[in-house]
C-alpha cells in the first residue's frame, strides 16, 4: 500500500508539473498571438486577480466581511498619482510606497473597528469606502483633482531607455506581480499566521481562549490585504495614466467580494476563477450587452445554489494537511 501511495504521489507530482509548465507556456505565448485589445483584457484580468487575492486575505482567510476594499485600492492609486505628478517620483519606486500608504490607512481606520463582527463590520467598511471616495471628490488640499481626478501619470521605468509603455509589457508586469503574490500567500497560508487565521475564522472565542491574539491577527489581515490592493492601485494608475473617483466606487468593492465568493473563500485557484469570471464575462457576452447583467445575475444564483462553496473551494483541515504516512491518522505539525 505504501508503494502504491508513493507511485500515485509521483504521478500526481509530475502531472502537476506538466500542468504548471503548460499554463506557463500559454501565459507567455498569449500576448504574441492576440491583438492589443485582448492583451488589455488579460491585463485587467490580472488587476482583478490581484484585488481578489488581497480581499481573500481578509474575507477568505479570516472570515471578516469587507465591502469597502475599493478604498484601499484608491489609496494606492492616488498615492502613486499625486507623488508622481506633483513630485516626480518614479512609478516603480512608488510601488512599495503605495502599498505602505494603503496598509497604514488600513491600520488607522481598522484599529477602532476591528472588534466588530459580521454585519456590523460589513456596514462600517461600506461607510469607510464611501468616505474615501467622497473625500477624493471634495479634493482635500487641492491634491486629488476633485471629480476630474489626477492626469499625466508617468509610465513605469527601470532607468535609461527601458520604459514599460506597451500592452505586452504591462501584461507581463501585472502577471509577474500576481505570481509573486500567489507564492507569498501560499507560504503565508502554511505558516503559523495562516493557521491562526484559520482558528479565528472557525471560532474566534475559542481561538482567543487558546492564547491567540485575535485583535492582532485580524488587524494584520486587513493591513496585508490593503497593501496588496495598494500595489494593484499603483499598476492601474500607471497603465491608465490617470485616476478618478469613479474608478473606486462601491460597485468595485462588490465585484471584489463576488470574486472571492464565486471562486471559493480562502482558495487561491478559486480567486483566479472568480477574477476570470468577473473580467472576461463582459467581453464574452459583449454581443448581448443588453442582457449581460441578467445573465451575470442568473449565473451567480445558480452558482450559489449548486456550488455554495465556490467554483474551487479550498481544502481545509485534514484534507489540506494530510497525514505524513498513508493509512495512519495523526496531526501534521
Amino acid at each position: 500500500m505504501i508503494q502504491e501511495a508513493k507511485r500515485m504521489g509521483r504521478e500526481g507530482f509530475f502531472g502537476s508539473q506538466s500542468l504548471f509548465f503548460a499554463t506557463l507556456t500559454l501565459f507567455i505565448m498569449y500576448p504574441f498571438v492576440v491583438s492589443d485589445y485582448y492583451i488589455d483584457v488579460a491585463f485587467f484580468f490580472g488587476i482583478y486577480a490581484l484585488l481578489g487575492l488581497s480581499l481573500n486575505i481578509v474575507l477568505g482567510e479570516v472570515g471578516l466581511f469587507d465591502l469597502g476594499h475599493a478604498g484601499f485600492y484608491a489609496i494606492g492609486a492616488y498615492t502613486t498619482a499625486i507623488l508622481n505628478t506633483k513630485f516626480g517620483i518614479p512609478v516603480l519606486i512608488l510601488l512599495p510606497i503605495s502599498a505602505a500608504a494603503a496598509a497604514l490607512f488600513a491600520y488607522v481606520v481598522c484599529s477602532p473597528i476591528i472588534h466588530l463582527r459580521g454585519d456590523y463590520l460589513c456596514i462600517v467598511t461600506i461607510g469607510m469606502g464611501e468616505i474615501v471616495r467622497i473625500a477624493l471628490i471634495n479634493n482635500p488640499f487641492d491634491l486629488t483633482g476633485g471629480p476630474n481626478g489626477v492626469y499625466g501619470i508617468d509610465f513605469p521605468s527601470f532607468g535609461g531607455p527601458f520604459v514599460i509603455d506597451s500592452s505586452i509589457e504591462y501584461y507581463f508586469l501585472i502577471w509577474i506581480v500576481v505570481a509573486l503574490s500567489i507564492y507569498g500567500l501560499i507560504r503565508l497560508q502554511k505558516s503559523h499566521i495562516g493557521r491562526a487565521w484559520n482558528y479565528i475564522r472557525e471560532d474566534e472565542v475559542a481561538a482567543g481562549a487558546s492564547g491567540i491574539d485575535v485583535r492582532y491577527y485580524k488587524l494584520l489581515a486587513f493591513v496585508l490585504g490593503a497593501a496588496l490592493a495598494g500595489v494593484a492601485g499603483n499598476i492601474y494608475a500607471s497603465k491608465l495614466m490617470c485616476v478618478s473617483p469613479e474608478s473606486f466606487t462601491f460597485w468595485e468593492s462588490c465585484l471584489m467580494f463576488c470574486i472571492v465568493l464565486i471562486g471559493g473563500m480562502g482558495s487561491i485557484p478559486g480567486v483566479l476563477i472568480g477574477a476570470a469570471f468577473i473580467s472576461l464575462f463582459p467581453e464574452i457576452f459583449r454581443p448581448f450587452a443588453m442582457y449581460r447583467m441578467l445573465i451575470f445575475g442568473t449565473v451567480m444564483i445558480l452558482l450559489m445554489m449548486f456550488r455554495p462553496g465556490g467554483a474551487w473551494p479550498r481544502k481545509r483541515g485534514a484534507a489540506e494537511h494530510p497525514p505524513l504516512h498513508p493509512g495512519k491518522e495523526g496531526i501534521d505539525g
